[in-house]
């Protein structure tokens, strides 16, 4: 009898039977609200409140700007703010009251002291506090043209040019003889599994100040497992890869790891510490000499790779930074830098995978070991030079 019951359903309409299930959940869904059990659950029980500063701004003398975005399950009431544990008038917009993932502005006329720091407080209807420390109190940068350009200036000196400089290395690794060329692209490996690595680090670093209700964390795995699939989807295709489409996947994911150095770079000048932005800025610059490196590295393998390719990779590489930085340092958010991370980790990861194949496919044609010690010395030596060079960026 229920064979037959269920055999009755192979008459239905094939689009009626995608669609069933889902009316039947919309159903239940309203039934829920509609016949509300939770209300035998309901009682004097505290609102779970979570407001999270997104961005502290010094637009002018005397005014602070605070953007907030409610986290929580429950809307936040914005009743009082205190600067510096003085109670202090203020404004905000859309309005006081912050739904589910609302956000606001607030304004505050306060008499800031240049590159003193001070504490904003927002206490809400029910009495919970939120507190941002602000380090330094510092003007914030303008939007316009000359503000763009300083950026986009930081970003070529920390992005393009170190891999330029790392790419003048060319000419000599083309003399040096097959092995230790293998052994170059066995380095080029070790830069790239540190930087996935350190990528993925201040991903997830950043992931802590993202709210809750945003998914921090998931967002970097899953961020970087999904960039890597759709590398390996894009490029999936039989047949080895040219020199040059290595060169350019081995630009591309180092683009985007200068994408979070910009960042960096950017988020650390708007908020006024000044002397961090300029040690960043020269220690990436010692940092990713090393990155040219291993762009050239693939290219060895051209007869005469012409300078326009050089300097376009160099651009694809360098590049982001410039985009890094305007974003650091006009419009930072965690969420997006979060992301922009994750899918620089995965595009490293992916790179990892063709310049291993490219250099197990060169020791396979002559019968040697992929990891022979010459490779392994080399592989360690990449690491190592990207981790000492990394004590100028670390703080």
């Amino acid at each position: 009898m229920a064979t037959t019951r269920l055999l009755a359903f192979d008459r239905w309409p094939r689009w009626l039977l995608a669609v069933m299930p889902l009316a039947l959940l919309a159903a239940l869904i309203v039934a829920f609200f509609v016949l509300d059990p939770l209300a035998f659950f309901t009682g004097n029980f505290p609102p779970l409140e979570e407001l999270s500063v997104q961005r502290v701004r010094f637009p002018a003398n005397g005014q602070i700007e605070l953007e907030v975005i409610n986290g929580g399950p429950d809307p936040v009431t914005v009743a009082q703010v205190l600067v510096d544990e003085a109670y202090w008038q203020y404004e905000i917009t859309p309005d006081n009251t912050l739904d589910r993932l609302e956000r606001a502005t607030v304004s505050l006329p306060y008499p800031w002291v240049d590159g003193e720091p001070l504490a904003i407080t927002l206490i809400s209807a029910t009495g919970i506090t939120f507190t941002e420390e602000v380090e330094v109190a510092v003007r914030s940068p303008d939007t316009g043209g000359p503000t763009l350009l300083a950026y986009a200036l930081l970003g070529i000196y920390v992005g393009v040019i170190p891999v330029i400089l790392g790419m003048l290395w060319f000419p000599f690794m083309r003399r040096v003889d097959r092995r230790w060329m293998n052994a170059i692209l066995a380095l080029t490996v070790g830069l790239l599994v540190f930087l996935f690595v350190d990528t993925l680090l201040e991903a997830l670093e950043l992931a802590a100040e993202v709210p809750g209700v945003l998914q921090g964390v998931p967002v970097v795995f899953f961020g970087t497992l999904l960039s890597l699939g759709v590398l390996l989807a894009v490029g999936g295709r039989r047949g080895e890869r040219s020199p040059l489409e290595v060169a350019t996947l081995i630009a591309l994911g180092i683009g985007l790891h200068n994408l979070g150095e910009g960042l960096a770079i950017g988020a650390a000048f708007a908020t006024g510490a000044a002397a961090l932005g300029s040690f960043l800025v020269v220690g990436f610059t010692l940092h990713n000499i090393t990155e040219g490196v291993g762009i050239a590295a693939p290219l060895l393998r051209n007869e005469r790779p012409p300078l326009t390719t050089f300097f376009l990779l160099a651009l694809l590489a360098g590049g982001p930074a410039i985009l890094g930085t305007w974003i650091g340092g006009l419009a930072f958010s965690p969420f997006l830098a979060t992301l922009f991370l994750s899918v620089g980790a995965g595009a490293i990861l992916q790179v990892i995978w063709e310049v291993s194949k490219l250099l197990g496919r060169a020791a396979n044609r002559r019968d040697e070991p992929v990891l022979s010690w010459l490779n392994l010395g080399a592989l360690a030596a990449g690491i190592a030079v990207m981790y000492l060079t990394a004590f100028l960026v670390k703080f």
